[in-house]
Protein backbone atom coordinates (compact mmCIF):
# COMPACT_ATOMS: atom_id res chain seq x y z
CA UNK A 1 0.00 0.00 0.00
CA UNK A 2 1.26 3.32 -0.73
CA UNK A 3 2.24 5.79 2.28
CA UNK A 4 0.33 8.63 2.95
CA UNK A 5 1.94 11.92 1.83
CA UNK A 6 4.34 10.11 -1.28
CA UNK A 7 5.06 10.60 -4.06
CA UNK A 8 6.40 14.20 -2.59
CA UNK A 9 5.23 17.33 -4.52
CA UNK A 10 6.11 20.25 -3.65
CA UNK A 11 4.25 23.43 -3.57
CA UNK A 12 4.96 27.18 -2.94
CA UNK A 13 2.45 29.84 -1.74
CA UNK A 14 3.93 33.54 -2.07
CA UNK A 15 4.42 36.30 -4.51
CA UNK A 16 4.64 36.18 -8.05
CA UNK A 17 8.16 37.16 -8.16
CA UNK A 18 8.71 34.05 -6.77
CA UNK A 19 8.08 31.85 -9.47
CA UNK A 20 10.21 32.97 -12.34
CA UNK A 21 12.92 30.61 -11.88
CA UNK A 22 15.61 29.60 -14.14
CA UNK A 23 15.20 25.74 -15.06
CA UNK A 24 11.57 25.37 -13.85
CA UNK A 25 10.35 23.55 -17.25
CA UNK A 26 6.78 21.81 -18.23
CA UNK A 27 4.47 24.63 -16.87
CA UNK A 28 1.06 25.24 -17.35
CA UNK A 29 -1.03 27.43 -15.28
CA UNK A 30 -4.12 24.83 -14.19
CA UNK A 31 -7.53 25.86 -13.30
CA UNK A 32 -8.96 23.69 -9.91
CA UNK A 33 -12.38 23.32 -8.83
CA UNK A 34 -12.36 23.25 -5.08
CA UNK A 35 -15.82 22.90 -3.13
CA UNK A 36 -14.49 25.59 -0.57
CA UNK A 37 -15.00 28.59 -3.82
CA UNK A 38 -12.30 29.57 -5.58
CA UNK A 39 -8.43 29.51 -4.94
CA UNK A 40 -7.14 32.92 -5.23
CA UNK A 41 -5.88 32.57 -8.40
CA UNK A 42 -4.78 29.30 -11.22
CA UNK A 43 -2.28 27.67 -9.80
CA UNK A 44 1.21 27.04 -11.46
CA UNK A 45 2.43 23.41 -12.32
CA UNK A 46 6.08 22.66 -13.56
CA UNK A 47 9.53 20.35 -12.98
CA UNK A 48 12.53 21.72 -10.91
CA UNK A 49 15.50 19.86 -10.80
CA UNK A 50 13.36 16.40 -11.58
CA UNK A 51 10.94 17.10 -8.86
CA UNK A 52 7.13 18.40 -9.65
CA UNK A 53 6.29 21.69 -8.36
CA UNK A 54 2.77 24.00 -8.09
CA UNK A 55 3.13 27.58 -7.45
CA UNK A 56 0.01 29.23 -5.74
CA UNK A 57 -0.34 33.10 -6.00
CA UNK A 58 -1.32 33.85 -2.44
CA UNK A 59 -2.86 37.24 -3.49
CA UNK A 60 -3.66 36.21 -6.94
CA UNK A 61 -1.82 37.57 -9.94
CA UNK A 62 -0.79 41.49 -9.51
CA UNK A 63 -1.54 41.30 -5.80
CA UNK A 64 -5.63 41.52 -5.79
CA UNK A 65 -6.49 40.07 -2.73
CA UNK A 66 -6.12 41.46 0.60
CA UNK A 67 -5.12 39.36 3.43
CA UNK A 68 -8.59 38.97 5.44
CA UNK A 69 -10.20 37.77 1.78
CA UNK A 70 -7.99 35.38 0.74
CA UNK A 71 -9.69 32.18 0.71
CA UNK A 72 -7.51 29.88 2.55
CA UNK A 73 -9.61 27.01 2.29
CA UNK A 74 -9.80 27.13 -1.53
CA UNK A 75 -5.62 27.72 -1.78
CA UNK A 76 -4.98 24.23 0.39
CA UNK A 77 -7.57 22.16 -0.70
CA UNK A 78 -6.87 22.87 -4.64
CA UNK A 79 -3.07 22.03 -3.59
CA UNK A 80 -3.80 19.10 -1.77
CA UNK A 81 -6.04 18.04 -5.22
CA UNK A 82 -2.77 18.30 -7.53
CA UNK A 83 -1.23 15.99 -5.31
CA UNK A 84 0.91 18.55 -3.25
CA UNK A 85 2.44 16.93 -0.09
CA UNK A 86 4.81 19.57 1.35
CA UNK A 87 4.16 23.01 1.07
CA UNK A 88 6.53 26.26 1.68
CA UNK A 89 5.37 29.51 2.78
CA UNK A 90 6.97 32.31 1.63
CA UNK A 91 5.87 35.37 3.43
CA UNK A 92 6.72 39.21 3.68
CA UNK A 93 6.90 40.55 7.59
CA UNK A 94 8.39 43.14 9.84
CA UNK A 95 10.88 42.25 11.97
CA UNK A 96 10.08 42.80 16.03
CA UNK A 97 13.14 41.63 17.27
CA UNK A 98 16.85 44.58 16.41
CA UNK A 99 18.90 41.44 15.12
CA UNK A 100 16.55 40.67 12.83
CA UNK A 101 17.41 43.24 10.11
CA UNK A 102 15.76 44.22 6.98
CA UNK A 103 16.87 41.05 4.50
CA UNK A 104 17.09 38.65 7.18
CA UNK A 105 14.94 34.97 6.66
CA UNK A 106 13.31 33.63 9.80
CA UNK A 107 12.51 29.78 9.24
CA UNK A 108 9.31 30.32 11.74
CA UNK A 109 8.21 27.81 14.23
CA UNK A 110 5.76 28.94 16.14
CA UNK A 111 2.31 31.22 15.42
CA UNK A 112 0.07 33.63 17.41
CA UNK A 113 -2.71 33.60 15.60
CA UNK A 114 -4.84 36.79 16.38
CA UNK A 115 -6.40 37.06 13.45
CA UNK A 116 -10.50 37.21 13.38
CA UNK A 117 -12.01 37.16 10.21
CA UNK A 118 -11.43 33.99 8.80
CA UNK A 119 -12.50 30.92 8.16
CA UNK A 120 -9.81 28.55 10.20
CA UNK A 121 -11.27 25.16 9.56
CA UNK A 122 -12.16 22.37 6.95
CA UNK A 123 -14.71 20.73 9.77
CA UNK A 124 -17.26 21.86 11.12
CA UNK A 125 -21.04 20.75 12.26
CA UNK A 126 -21.82 17.34 11.04
CA UNK A 127 -18.34 16.29 11.13
CA UNK A 128 -16.05 17.81 13.53
CA UNK A 129 -12.11 17.02 14.17
CA UNK A 130 -9.40 18.38 16.28
CA UNK A 131 -6.02 18.26 14.82
CA UNK A 132 -2.62 18.79 17.22
CA UNK A 133 -1.14 21.86 16.73
CA UNK A 134 1.61 22.57 19.56
CA UNK A 135 4.29 22.25 16.78
CA UNK A 136 2.38 23.53 13.68
CA UNK A 137 5.57 23.58 11.31
CA UNK A 138 7.47 20.42 9.91
CA UNK A 139 10.71 20.56 11.55
CA UNK A 140 12.16 17.63 8.99
CA UNK A 141 11.13 20.41 5.93
CA UNK A 142 12.09 23.47 7.89
CA UNK A 143 15.61 21.40 8.51
CA UNK A 144 15.62 20.84 4.38
CA UNK A 145 15.34 25.11 4.40
CA UNK A 146 18.15 25.47 6.25
CA UNK A 147 20.25 23.48 4.39
CA UNK A 148 19.59 25.20 1.45
CA UNK A 149 19.99 29.08 3.52
CA UNK A 150 23.26 27.73 4.49
CA UNK A 151 24.91 26.91 1.31
CA UNK A 152 23.42 29.76 -0.32
CA UNK A 153 24.81 32.07 2.47
CA UNK A 154 21.65 33.53 3.46
CA UNK A 155 21.26 35.34 6.71
CA UNK A 156 18.87 33.90 8.45
CA UNK A 157 17.46 32.89 12.01
CA UNK A 158 15.98 28.61 12.50
CA UNK A 159 13.21 29.09 14.43
CA UNK A 160 10.97 32.27 15.94
CA UNK A 161 7.60 33.21 16.85
CA UNK A 162 5.23 34.90 13.65
CA UNK A 163 2.54 37.04 14.91
CA UNK A 164 -0.36 37.36 12.77
CA UNK A 165 -2.74 40.21 12.63
CA UNK A 166 -5.56 40.42 10.96
CA UNK A 167 -4.79 43.75 8.96
CA UNK A 168 -5.29 45.26 6.17
CA UNK A 169 -3.41 48.44 8.58
CA UNK A 170 -0.27 47.75 10.26
CA UNK A 171 0.28 47.68 13.99
CA UNK A 172 -0.23 50.91 16.80
CA UNK A 173 2.61 51.28 18.50
CA UNK A 174 1.24 50.20 21.91
CA UNK A 175 0.47 46.92 19.81
CA UNK A 176 3.55 46.62 18.29
CA UNK A 177 5.29 47.07 21.69
CA UNK A 178 2.57 44.23 23.16
CA UNK A 179 4.13 41.53 20.74
CA UNK A 180 7.62 42.09 21.47
CA UNK A 181 6.54 41.78 24.71
CA UNK A 182 5.43 38.46 24.20
CA UNK A 183 8.56 37.53 22.59
CA UNK A 184 7.63 37.68 18.99
CA UNK A 185 10.00 37.30 16.46
CA UNK A 186 8.39 39.00 13.57
CA UNK A 187 4.85 40.34 11.84
CA UNK A 188 2.72 39.46 8.98
CA UNK A 189 -1.14 39.07 7.78
CA UNK A 190 -0.84 35.78 6.03
CA UNK A 191 0.37 32.40 7.64
CA UNK A 192 -2.81 31.91 9.79
CA UNK A 193 -5.09 30.33 8.86
CA UNK A 194 -2.85 28.61 6.35
CA UNK A 195 -0.91 26.81 8.62
CA UNK A 196 -3.64 25.15 10.63
CA UNK A 197 -5.33 24.11 7.40
CA UNK A 198 -2.40 22.60 6.00
CA UNK A 199 -2.15 20.34 8.85
CA UNK A 200 -5.78 19.13 8.45
CA UNK A 201 -5.24 18.79 5.18
CA UNK A 202 -2.32 16.28 6.46
CA UNK A 203 0.38 18.32 4.46
CA UNK A 204 4.01 18.90 5.48
CA UNK A 205 4.34 23.31 6.01
CA UNK A 206 7.35 25.30 6.42
CA UNK A 207 7.52 29.01 6.68
CA UNK A 208 10.10 31.45 5.19
CA UNK A 209 9.14 34.77 6.50
CA UNK A 210 11.17 37.14 4.68
CA UNK A 211 11.93 40.33 7.05
CA UNK A 212 11.27 43.61 4.69
CA UNK A 213 11.68 46.43 7.55
CA UNK A 214 11.38 46.91 11.14
CA UNK A 215 7.15 47.15 12.81
CA UNK A 216 6.61 50.56 14.38
CA UNK A 217 7.93 49.87 17.32
CA UNK A 218 11.82 50.83 15.97
CA UNK A 219 12.72 54.59 16.52
CA UNK A 220 14.10 54.47 12.71
CA UNK A 221 10.51 52.86 11.25
CA UNK A 222 9.10 56.04 10.37
CA UNK A 223 12.34 56.87 8.52
CA UNK A 224 12.19 54.01 6.55
CA UNK A 225 10.57 55.23 2.11
CA UNK A 226 8.98 52.85 0.36
CA UNK A 227 11.97 52.84 -2.13
CA UNK A 228 14.11 51.11 0.71
CA UNK A 229 11.37 48.67 0.89
CA UNK A 230 10.76 48.03 -2.80
CA UNK A 231 14.36 47.51 -3.08
CA UNK A 232 14.65 44.53 0.00
CA UNK A 233 12.32 42.92 -1.70
CA UNK A 234 13.15 42.61 -4.89
CA UNK A 235 15.87 41.12 -3.32
CA UNK A 236 14.03 39.18 -1.04
CA UNK A 237 12.57 37.64 -4.11
CA UNK A 238 15.36 37.15 -5.80
CA UNK A 239 16.87 34.92 -2.32
CA UNK A 240 13.49 32.93 -2.26
CA UNK A 241 13.73 32.13 -5.74
CA UNK A 242 17.11 30.60 -4.84
CA UNK A 243 15.63 29.02 -2.13
CA UNK A 244 13.38 27.31 -3.96
CA UNK A 245 15.03 26.25 -6.16
CA UNK A 246 17.57 24.72 -3.81
CA UNK A 247 14.99 22.91 -2.20
CA UNK A 248 12.96 21.27 -4.87
CA UNK A 249 16.26 18.39 -5.75
CA UNK A 250 15.85 17.91 -1.54
CA UNK A 251 12.44 16.95 -1.27
CA UNK A 252 12.67 13.54 -3.43
CA UNK A 253 14.75 12.21 -0.77
CA UNK A 254 11.71 11.32 1.33
CA UNK A 255 9.83 7.48 0.13
CA UNK A 256 7.93 7.37 3.19
CA UNK A 257 5.33 9.42 4.93
CA UNK A 258 6.97 11.90 7.17
CA UNK A 259 8.65 10.87 10.33
CA UNK A 260 6.88 13.93 11.94
CA UNK A 261 3.52 12.95 11.57
CA UNK A 262 1.91 15.54 9.27
CA UNK A 263 0.92 12.73 6.74
CA UNK A 264 -0.97 11.24 9.30
CA UNK A 265 -2.26 14.35 11.17
CA UNK A 266 -5.94 13.10 10.92
CA UNK A 267 -5.32 9.87 12.10
CA UNK A 268 -7.37 10.26 15.83
CA UNK A 269 -8.74 14.38 14.77
CA UNK A 270 -12.09 12.88 14.21
CA UNK A 271 -14.70 13.05 17.25
CA UNK A 272 -18.26 12.51 14.61
CA UNK A 273 -19.00 8.84 14.78
CA UNK A 274 -19.29 7.68 11.43
CA UNK A 275 -22.89 7.66 11.42
CA UNK A 276 -23.85 10.35 12.73
CA UNK A 277 -21.28 12.31 10.08
CA UNK A 278 -22.96 14.65 7.47
CA UNK A 279 -22.69 12.52 3.70
CA UNK A 280 -22.47 16.30 2.34
CA UNK A 281 -19.67 17.49 4.22
CA UNK A 282 -17.86 14.16 3.45
CA UNK A 283 -18.18 14.71 -0.10
CA UNK A 284 -16.32 18.21 0.50
CA UNK A 285 -13.68 16.67 2.23
CA UNK A 286 -12.55 14.02 -0.69
CA UNK A 287 -9.20 15.63 -1.18
CA UNK A 288 -8.32 17.30 2.51
CA UNK A 289 -9.51 13.75 4.33
CA UNK A 290 -10.70 10.96 1.84
CA UNK A 291 -7.83 9.27 3.44
CA UNK A 292 -9.75 8.43 6.43
CA UNK A 293 -12.64 8.86 5.66
CA UNK A 294 -12.92 6.05 2.90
Amino acid sequence: MTEPGTPPVLGVIGGSGVYDIDGLTDTAWVTVDSPFGEPSDQLLTGVLGGQKLVFLPRHGRGHRIPPSEVNYRANIDALKRLGVTEILSVSAVGSLKEHLAPGTFVIADQFIDRTFARTKSFFGTGLVAHVALGRPVCARLGDRVEEVLKDQGIAYQRGGTYLVMEGPQFSTLAESNLYRSWGCDVIGMTNMPEAKLAREAEMCYATVAMVTDYDCWHPDHDDVTVDAIITVLLGNAEKARGVVKGLAPTIGRRTAACEKGCHHALDNALITAPDKRDPAMIAKLDAVAGRVLG
